[in-house]
């Protein structure tokens, strides 16, 4: 006999009930009780899907590093205003689930040990969205669209830096104007 209702999509339902515990109480409380009882589950159903607690975690960057749109970037170079695309983009990379992501992987060895296994170096949402802007600044950059020796992989790296700071820790997120003057200053 059944012993509980059917999940539609158990992993994302805990991604996102993951998503809701990051952002309320931070990575400290970010445990596998905690997102069991945010979705509404036994705990049994995420060690039915994941490996580990951490396993579940390192899945739930990998899924958000994929969420990240470098087609979409990259296809509008020569479009718009460069320092506007910028900042639409670093808007959307560093969104409150992105930031607490980051916190997260800075926070759990396990998930950083994990990320490591299979492949991915540094604070990988932040490397893969460093590479993205790299790609489109480089397109920029064979448009003419910014100097033909721009070192676009220093760009890149010193805009998620520097909307690393300022997102990071803040209640809400800054104002357009300010991720648009630091783009503005980095890539002139």
């Amino acid at each position: 006999m059944p012993t509980g209702v059917a999940l539609r999509d158990a992993r994302e339902q805990l991604f996102a009930a993951a998503e809701h515990v990051l952002l309320r109480a931070g990575p400290n409380g970010l445990t596998s009780r905690a997102v069991t009882d945010e979705a509404g589950v036994a705990k049994g159903v995420l060690h039915r899907h994941f490996a580990d607690f951490d396993a579940f975690l390192a899945e739930l960057v990998l899924d958000r590093i994929a969420r990240l749109d470098e087609r979409a970037l990259r296809e509008s170079a020569g479009t718009g205003a460069l320092a506007e695309n910028l900042t639409t983009v670093l808007t959307d990379v560093f969104g409150p689930v992105a930031v607490g992501i980051v916190g997260l992987v800075t926070f759990r060895d396990g998930l950083r040990a994990r990320l490591r296994r299979a492949g991915l170096t540094g604070i990988p949402l932040l490397a893969q969205a460093a590479a993205m802007i790299a790609a489109y600044l480089a397109a920029e950059r064979d448009l003419g669209r910014i100097a033909a020796d721009a070192d676009v992989d220093t760009l890149a790296l010193t805009l998620i830096g520097s909307a690393h700071l300022l997102f990071a820790g803040q209640e809400a997120p800054p104002a357009a104007e300010e991720v648009r003057r630091i783009v503005t200053a980095v890539v002139g």
